[in-house]
């Protein structure tokens, strides 16, 4: 085959890819989040950027997870400290107790989400009250949880599952669809994960859908992080 159609056939099937419509049962897309609370740039992702996959429909077919923890580091004697103080410190285990208490994602990211909104403006101290936002959270197993041991527990698996991360994460807010990292095209998840389902996608993929343009699908591909599948197609097209 010459390396023209090799090309267009590459381009049909990615586009098949983003567009088919399959099992409905088919398996969510894995979204992983490494992040720190205080982290202006995790904030704005948080706030600006992910929140909006609960109210687009994007949500149905995602596996949300959320790991505070980010660029903290534990001493030899066990404490924990973190890139933007203390404070952040505390912020990272309320956020990892709320994920304990209320394990749902639609539960504990409003929640979280209320309180990076305070980061981003700026008035972070009064985290408390967006308890007094939701009346369907009980606010005292996340208040124990921070000021007792297994708010600190939870961390300690948190800085695991970060620091075991392959490859390693270079900064934050650290993004991964289906195990593979975005660097810093982070941005642009919203894409990885439509074209990573296998199922009907939601009605918001189709603004994600890519132009059957041989050289510039390419292009893109390569210079960014995608999914599997499209990894598998780029070595295809190669041989």
């Amino acid at each position: 085959m010459g390396s023209g159609h090799r090309i267009l056939s590459f381009a049909l099937l990615l586009v098949s890819i983003s567009t088919a419509v399959s099992d409905p049962a088919a398996k969510k897309v894995n979204l992983s989040l490494y992040y720190e609370s205080l982290c202006p740039y995790s904030a704005r992702f948080i706030v600006n950027q992910l929140d909006k996959i609960f109210s687009n429909g994007l949500i149905s077919i995602v596996d949300l997870q959320l790991f505070p923890y980010g660029n903290a580091k534990v001493l030899s004697d066990g404490e924990i400290i973190c890139q933007h103080g203390s404070y952040e410190c505390l912020l990272n285990t309320v956020e990892a107790c709320a994920i304990d208490a209320w394990p749902a994602v639609t539960e504990h990211f409003k929640f979280i989400n209320c309180v990076e909104e305070m980061v981003v403006d700026g008035t972070y101290p009064q985290w408390k009250t967006c308890f007094d936002r939701f009346d369907d959270l009980d606010s005292q197993f996340v208040l124990n949880c921070t000021a007792g041991a297994h708010g600190k527990q939870l961390e300690y698996e948190y800085g695991a599952q970060t620091d075991a991360l392959v490859p390693p994460h270079q900064y934050v807010p650290w993004v991964l669809v289906n195990g593979l990292p975005l660097y810093d095209d982070y941005y642009k998840f919203e894409i990885q994960v439509c074209k990573a389902y296998q199922g009907e996608p939601p009605k918001v993929c189709q603004e994600y859908q890519l132009p059957v343009q041989s050289s510039s699908l390419i292009k893109e591909i390569k210079n960014s992080q995608v999914s599997y599948k499209d990894q598998i197609l780029i070595r295809e097209l190669s041989e």
